[in-house]
Formats: structure tokens, sequence, C-alpha cells
């Protein structure tokens, strides 16, 4: 069972892009991130024609969640993190598919921080610990990905020192990220690759993606249960340098 984790940057502008991603790979769940689409706008017919059912949960020019399966049945679970219902933002869907406890996250960017974007980034983050630790609770095998917009470690960007009071890479930020880990969870990537340098984004400014000038945003974290299932792990880079492509590459991992 393949899952990928794809911030399409807009799925509509992207459509052609994650399209011919999907027909390259054909992951059998996919996490999409940043629709940047009211719910109506939502191109679920070009993804039905590609094979996948789709569920999504839009927003009229930002955010947006949406989770994809090929020949499999989604039961849609949960939509958005519970503990702030004043919260509009489209940033978590969450589906029961083959087994499997999927949640698709956004976490927001907090930028510019310190300030009120950097505060509700931080409450989102205790939301989904708490949430986090609830699905543990009923034993049943979880995977949460997305876009995390958490930089864990030094390792994990290029020039580290230039993020400093980014709020990506903030101390407060990366605490309350390994705290979540810390509940039991693994992340995937590291998992299999401890040493290895690894981005999931680069930046459409100074040439980042020809410098490989990037950084490790787009996270799996897995639940207990999962771990031994886990075989293999990667990004899909090259997208990130097709034609009209987002900033993000794809992330995948595969479960036996």
């Amino acid at each position: 069972m393949r899952i990928a984790t794809y911030n399409v940057n807009g799925v509509n502008g992207r459509l052609p892009v994650l399209l011919r991603w999907l027909e390259e790979t054909k992951p059998d769940v996919v996490c999409l991130q940043e629709l940047k689409a009211p719910q109506e706008k939502f191109p679920e017919q070009a993804l039905l024609d590609a094979g996948y059912n789709a569920i999504w949960q839009g927003q009229k020019s930002w955010n947006g969640v949406a989770i994809l399966a090929r020949d499999m049945e989604i039961k849609e679970t949960r939509r958005g993190l519970p503990g702030e219902e004043e919260d509009e933002h489209s940033r978590y869907i969450e589906a029961f598919i083959n087994g499997v406890v999927i949640g698709c996250l956004y976490l927001p960017n907090g930028n510019p921080a310190p300030g009120p974007k950097l505060e509700y980034k931080l409450r989102w983050l205790s939301r989904l610990n708490a949430h986090a630790a609830e699905l543990l609770k009923f034993g049943l095998p979880v995977v949460l990905t997305g876009d995390y917009n958490v930089i864990p470690t030094d390792f994990d960007v290029y020039k580290p020192e230039r993020w400093v009071d980014d709020a990506l890479f903030r101390p407060e930020v990366r605490a309350a990220f390994h705290e979540i880990i810390a509940q039991g969870w693994t992340d995937a990537i590291r998992k299999l690759y401890p040493e290895e340098k690894i981005y999931t984004f680069w930046d459409y400014f100074r040439n980042a993606y020809g410098r490989d000038a990037g950084l490790r945003i787009d996270h799996f974290l897995l639940s207990p249960n999962l771990v031994d299932r886990l075989k293999q792990a990667g990004v899909d880079r090259h997208v990130r340098g097709w034609e009209k492509s987002s900033d993000h590459g794809p992330v995948w991992i595969e479960l036996t």
C-alpha cells in the first residue's frame, strides 16, 4: 500500500502536474494540501477519470485538504481538528481506508513570528497533540501525514542559521512537534533514512531547486503498530522540476 502526501499549491492550477504524477506513480492513497479552491470547485471528475475517489474540504483562495484513493472505499471519519470550534480554516480531514486511519493535515505556517499567526500555529499543534493521543488509544493503524510546516532539526534544512527566527524552525514549534512524536509516533522518513539529506520543499526564489537549497517539512508519522510494516519511503523530487509545478515534491511511503 503506497501512501503519498503532496502540497499541490493550488489543485486546479496544478491539475496537469497532479494528473501526470498520479499516472506515473499510481499511489494507492494520496493526501493533498493547499487546494486553494472552494468546495464546489474541486476537480472531482478529473480525478475520478484518473481512477481516484476523493473526499475534500475546500476553502476559497487558501488552505484546503483532500484524500484520494485508487480502487478503495474512503470512509470519512473527521473533517476539522477538534478543540477550537471557531476555527474555520480547512486544514484537517481524516478517513479509514483499507484498515488504516489516515489523517491529512496542513499545519499553519505561523509567519510572521512572533505574533498572532505563530500563536495560532502553536494552538493548532496543541490540538493536534491531543487528537493524536486520542487516535493512539483506539489501537488502530494510523498515519498522520501532510505539510507540517515544521523543520524538525538542523539536518532538515539548507543553511539552518538562516531560519533561526522563522516560524517553521523556532524552538517552541520544534518542541511541540517532538512532543507529539514522543507519544509513540515514528517519523517514517527518518526511520528509513536517518543520515540522508532529504528535502521536500524548494522555494521558487533564488534557484532553490537547482541548488538543492530545500527544507523537509512534509512528514509521515506512523502509529507503533505500523512501524514494522514500513518498507520503503521517498520523495519524488523530479516532480518539483516539472513546468508549473508546486514548490513541494510528493512524498510517499510503502506499507506491507
